[in-house]
């Protein structure tokens, strides 16, 4: 089984995932919506993890890879005033992980997340476990447990 930071954090914490290795596109405008097209998966619930600032301070946004986030919906989530995306190399040192890889889970420091509310009702949703060509197969109910995260309205 590869093994990942993001797969390591959830089998300390018990959670069992389903893996989904694909071939990893450098090139794709879009990384979800192409790991999506790989796996046959759909688009609404194989998401993306996006590292944002909210009034400077780092927050992590996962959502269906077929959306944009709103910065005020997540500036509301997240109880601050204004929020912007974090640059690539910022994202990439405080998570551990590459950009195109990057998994809400077992990141290097461990930040507010937030994971978008239509997708809660879901059986199962897919998300990066940590690798390029790597996602995971969990339950929206377990990944909030696991990260102790919230569902909130994040998408535009």
């Amino acid at each position: 089984m590869a093994s990942t930071q993001g797969l390591k954090f959830l089998e300390q914490m018990g959670v069992e995932v389903t893996l989904h290795p694909y071939a990893y596109d450098p090139n794709a405008d879009a990384v979800g919506l192409a790991a999506a097209q790989a796996l046959g998966l759909e688009a609404g619930l194989t998401l993306k993890t996006l590292m944002v600032e909210v009034d400077g301070k780092p927050a992590c946004c996962v959502i269906p890879s077929d959306r944009q986030l709103s910065m005020k919906k997540v500036a509301a989530a997240f109880g601050g005033k204004q929020a912007a995306m974090m640059p690539p190399a910022k994202a990439e040192k405080l998570t551990g992980y590459h950009v195109g890889g990057i998994s809400p889970f077992g990141q290097k420091r461990k930040v507010p997340t937030a994971i978008e509310a239509t997708v809660s009702g879901a059986a199962t949703v897919w998300i990066n476990a940590g690798a390029r060509g790597l996602l995971l197969g969990i339950a929206p109910a377990l990944a909030l447990a696991a990260l102790g995260a919230h569902a909130a309205p994040l998408v535009a």
